[in-house]
């Protein structure tokens, strides 16, 4: 923990009374907050709460409707981004803000580039960004280009673009939304590298085990009001999570013994080439059944992405058979496979499970609009889709709710994520393909998550889940298959499972299929 650099004297940022509406919705009423310096600070609080929005307010992206800001003990209203840059004060945006041509250097001075008389200083500029990537650990090639870098190398990225702007405050929306287990272990230390160092770190987040790990206060939000802040050291994770969603919370899958069916998806030595054109699906070989959740463990690169988009219809693959109930849709186009049978939460919801200038209500009916009761003829029936949003947004507890015309890029994350789930479930296919569907969502929408999968296995559905969270997978899965190197390598019952031995196959050792 970083506690022992905390300066409790020195308030660097305190927001008193800030209330925050849009129209007749109240997204913030009457929230305080407190940060010190060399403090890591937790916004804990469910999708919709409201934590992004007040983080907005403090960088300048959005204006209070009441309520003040004091930064070091002076009130400022942020008029602009360049506000908070000024003050000192720089946010690392859950969906990254980098040129993904460009390079790390050139990244990180877009707008601030130095120049040696007419011309830019590239080598001053790469050697600043050198100096303050190794002085926290951070450990990022500056020539590198943005394209061609991990998710959790981006976050580094963004995160020294802020500090080489001059923060001494950083804001991280959701950091660890995308990374892997391995990436959230070293942003961690590097959070307290920089709290060592003064740093102070506002950490926006649902993870009640990286708040933990992490944070030394947590502030809880419920529903746009402030519920309490508490020293982390003396709350357990589910005093956290009670506080949060206001009941008790079962961290427990309740999952029934099932005997499986027939086969559903079947995958027969399957090849297919990454971005750069390398094999990395080597004759991978899958199958699941009727009435099971078949789990996905593995390091991320080893395949598991471009194994769903085969299935799923958005990659060809090279060679090999994919049979969904005996019908064979290798290579055909996702609606052919969506007609057959195959429903899916995809890896990026923005990209692949969202219209997101689209409404709640259109987004809900994407593969559907053509048929009853939503359509007649040509005709869309709005009152019908209407109706169908309506109970999708209490059933599935989407936030704000009675906003069904609302554009869907306008939700948090967390509740994007929940308009996909409430569309993929109700599709009611044979075979649902859900991966890393409790991406961004809080311990409360998990729980719902989770039952909506075993309720689909529980149908007779077949259910493949790829996650690189081990505990979702060894809490849900019937069987687990781990994926190194392009192949399945071993196959195992889920209640048989054990961390240690997935995490040694999923690094190819251990006992094979």
């Amino acid at each position: 923990m970083a506690k022992q650099y905390v300066d409790m004297n020195t308030p660097v940022i305190e927001m008193r009374n800030i209330v925050k509406k849009f129209g007749d919705f109240t997204a913030n009423d009457g929230i305080n907050l407190t940060v010190h310096k060399g403090e890591i600070h937790a916004i804990l609080g469910e999708n919709g709460a409201g934590k992004s929005t007040l983080m907005n307010q403090l960088y300048g992206l959005l204006k209070p409707t009441s309520g003040d800001i004091l930064v070091r003990g002076k009130k400022i209203t942020m008029q602009s981004p360049r506000d908070a840059i000024e003050a000192g004060i720089g946010m690392v945006h859950q969906h990254f803000m980098l040129v993904q041509p460009f390079t790390v250097t050139e990244n990180i001075i877009l707008g601030t580039e130095p120049r040696k008389g007419v011309a830019l200083d590239m080598a001053a500029a790469r050697k600043n960004v050198v100096e303050i990537s190794e002085k926290y650990g951070l450990s990022i090639d500056p020539d590198a280009k943005i394209e061609d870098i991990s998710v959790g190398m981006q976050q580094r990225v963004e995160i020294l673009k802020a500090l080489y702007r001059g923060a001494d405050i950083l804001i991280l929306d959701e950091p660890t939304s995308s990374l892997t287990p391995q990436e959230i272990v070293e942003l961690i230390e590097i959070m307290h590298n920089l709290t060592h160092d003064g740093k102070s770190i506002i950490l926006i987040t649902h993870k009640l085990k990286e708040i933990k790990e992490s944070a030394d206060y947590c502030t809880i939000i419920r529903l746009g009001k402030y519920i309490g802040t508490v020293d982390v050291d003396k709350v357990t994770e589910n005093d956290l999570a009670s506080m949060m969603v206001g009941r008790k919370v079962s961290f427990q899958v309740e999952k029934p013994p099932m005997t499986p069916g027939e086969v559903v998806l079947d995958v027969k030595d399957l090849h297919c080439l990454d971005y750069r054109g390398v094999e990395i699906v080597k004759g991978l070989d899958l199958q699941v059944r009727r009435g099971e959740i078949v789990g996905i463990a593995g390091i991320d690169g080893n395949g598991q992405t471009e194994l769903v988009e085969v299935i799923t219809g958005l990659r060809k693959g090279t060679r090999g058979q994919v049979l969904v109930n005996g019908t064979d849709v290798f290579n055909k186009s996702p609606r052919f496979g969506f007609d057959h049978g195959v429903s899916s939460i995809p890896a990026d919801r923005q990209k692949h499970g969202l219209v997101l200038d689209f409404s709640i209500e259109d987004n809900l009916i994407l593969q559907n609009y053509g048929d009853e009761p939503f359509s007649r003829g040509s005709i869309l029936d709005r009152g019908q889709i209407f109706g169908f949003a309506s109970d999708s947004i209490e059933n599935y507890d989407i936030r704000p709710s009675g906003s069904e015309k609302r554009p869907a890029g306008t939700l948090s994350g967390g509740n994007q994520q929940k308009v996909i789930i409430a569309r993929e479930v109700q599709n009611d296919k044979d075979l649902l393909i859900a991966v890393n569907p409790t991406r961004g969502l809080d311990v409360g929408a998990i729980e719902y998550v989770h039952k909506y999968l075993v309720d689909q296995r529980n149908k007779g559905k077949a259910v493949l889940l790829v996650s690189f969270e081990l505990d979702e997978i060894m809490g849900l899965s019937d069987i687990i298959d781990v994926i190194f190197d392009g192949r399945i390598v071993s196959s195992i019952p889920g209640e048989k499972a054990t961390e240690n031995e997935l995490g040694l196959m999923m690094a190819g050792g251990g006992k094979k299929a």
